[in-house]
């Protein structure tokens, strides 16, 4: 796991949140734990969950196409990713959510991005 993009705290609470939601007792609008973006390209990520053994993240993608959607992202392809200038993906450190995920996909869906 990739401590620069997910401090410890960061990923106890993905993971919780994933093992909340799977335990299926509550279903759970989360807040994004954590935003993460290109910074020399468009793409935005706001997570809510990991899944710690297939490595798969849950939240709102939005790869700077016009299009951002609901949907899951794996770990290892985040770390390896680079955009055009050779960047690897970084995590927003100024990043506090202050609305459940549903409500950044409706303004996602109806600016065409992330608006965080």
């Amino acid at each position: 796991m990739s401590a620069a993009l997910f401090p410890a705290p960061i990923q106890d609470q993905l993971v919780a949140n994933f093992r909340i939601n799977q335990a299926g007792l509550v279903e759970i609008d989360h807040r994004p734990v954590v935003k993460l973006f290109t910074p020399d390209a468009q793409a935005t990520w706001l997570l809510t969950e990991l899944d710690p053994c297939k490595e798969l993240l849950f939240g709102l993608c939005d790869l700077g196409i016009g299009f951002p959607e609901l949907g899951y992202v794996a770990l290892p392809e985040l770390v390896c990713l680079r955009g055009p200038l050779g960047l690897p993906v970084e995590r927003d450190r100024f990043f506090e959510a202050g609305k459940p995920l549903s409500v950044y996909v409706e303004e996602a869906r109806a600016a065409g991005a992330v608006v965080s």
